[in-house]
């Protein structure tokens, strides 16, 4: 064992009490810097898979991100006077030529492609109404794009075909209605069109807004309902990369002109909540664990005060400034090695016992205990930073004590 490291070691074990408190002080920062990271990185992916398993990774929309002009701004575009109450020509709503559209799309090996017809109707049962969005679908090719079937309770994504008008409801809007499986609800839509329509199955997704606002019925009769006949609204479109959807998205947007948005860019303003949540969190982590490393200044600065005697010996004895720095810094380095080590079985077993927390949060979407994230790269990331603080800590008293004289303090000390 190199002598430098023995004398650190022998300085830290002459001030016990002093050195467990900055240990427990380093292993308490990195505990909790571990058990929030899994916390907060758990919570956002498990956020982001319900998303995505949710809703498709590319929608392509009969909307356009830049509306034309209009035909008086294109023939004056340079006039003096203003263009007040002009009236666009009406047009039927629906992506032109969806269905060569989706050949295209389907004919690409990494999609898969389903045509779909959104729009509103209100659903009555015994005398209770609720809105909803109705998706017509077509189950073969929507299976692919979608989790829908894996998310349904009872009965099945093809039992669609088994009624005449058969109804996929989710289970918070069936709770809503008093409905339940089998049961035959009245829907009508906005432009007058009423069927009575029968539950054919349930879906659970876990997201509160497509739960209790989302149902699903085959496309020819959401067509009819909405009195759009041969109308599509809507490609949902799955890639093989899902978070390369977003420049998936751009390339279809350029290609066909309609608005292409991938789910990233759907949940942009969530997604940078959760980029500044995160922020926050390394921002009190980090807090935490430089208190901690003012433990390690503390000790330090009072090893040096009272080895001065010892540290002008040292010199005496043909020790350099250098060696006598890293005495000190080796010090610091210890106890933040030993800390980091403690703290990540306090981490891990704070992860444990969240791990078996259960209860039940309603947001956005459904929680029935703690989702957690365990990852080396939490323990690596906590322990390189309190390995570093504690360094700092110990540098400024290790410099101080570096340039002692010891002829002053061996003069001063006779």
């Amino acid at each position: 064992m190199p002598l430098v490291l023995r004398i650190a070691l022998t300085h830290l074990r002459a001030r016990t009490r002093q050195t467990l408190v900055s240990l427990l002080g380093v292993a308490t920062g990195v505990g909790f810097s571990i058990a929030m990271a899994a916390l907060m990185q758990g919570s956002q992916l498990d956020f982001i898979n319900k998303i995505i398993d949710a809703t498709p990774h590319i929608t392509v929309k009969d909307e356009f991100r830049h509306p034309d002009e209009q035909p008086a701004a294109r023939r004056f575009p340079d006039a003096a006077v203003a263009i007040v109450g002009a009236k666009p020509t009406e047009e039927l709503r629906g992506i032109k030529g969806a269905r060569r559209k989706l050949a295209i799309l389907e004919d690409q090996p990494d999609l898969a492609v389903s045509p779909v017809l959104r729009g509103q109707v209100v659903i009555r049962y015994f005398g209770k109404d609720e809105a909803a969005a109705i998706a017509g679908i077509e189950p073969d090719r929507h299976r692919r794009v979608s989790q829908l079937a894996g998310d349904i309770r009872e009965g099945r994504l093809d039992d669609l075909h088994a009624a005449a008008n058969g109804l996929i409801v989710g289970d918070g809007l069936a709770r809503k209605l008093g409905a339940k499986l089998g049961d035959t609800v009245t829907v009508s839509s906005p432009v007058g069109v009423v069927f009575k329509m029968k539950i054919v199955a349930l879906f659970h997704t876990g997201v509160i807004s497509l739960d209790e606002g989302e149902v699903y019925a085959l496309l020819k009769k959401v067509q009819v309902l909405q009195d759009r006949q041969n109308v599509i609204n809507r490609l949902y479109v799955k890639t093989g990369d899902v978070y390369g959807a977003f420049a998936r998205a751009r390339d279809i947007e350029a290609r066909f002109g309609y608005l292409a948005e991938s789910w990233d860019e759907a949940n942009q303003d969530i997604l940078e909540a959760l980029q500044v949540r995160n922020v926050i969190m390394y921002t009190v982590v980090a807090a935490i664990l430089l208190v901690a490393g003012m433990g390690i200044f503390n000790v330090v600065s009072t090893i040096t005060f009272e080895k001065l005697r010892d540290i002008a010996i040292l010199k005496s004895m043909g020790f350099s400034e250098r060696d006598i720095r890293w005495i000190f810094v080796l010090q610091g380095l210890i106890a933040g090695t030993a800390g980091s080590i403690l703290g990540w079985g306090l981490g891990f077993g704070l992860c444990r016992i969240m791990e078996g927390i259960e209860f039940k949060v309603r947001f956005a979407t459904e929680m029935t205990q703690l989702p957690l994230y365990y990852s080396p790269w939490h323990y690596l990331i906590a322990t390189v930073f309190a390995v570093t603080a504690a360094a700092l800590a110990a540098f400024f008293p290790a410099r101080r004590a570096a340039r002692v004289d010891p002829v002053e303090i061996i003069r001063g000390a006779a």
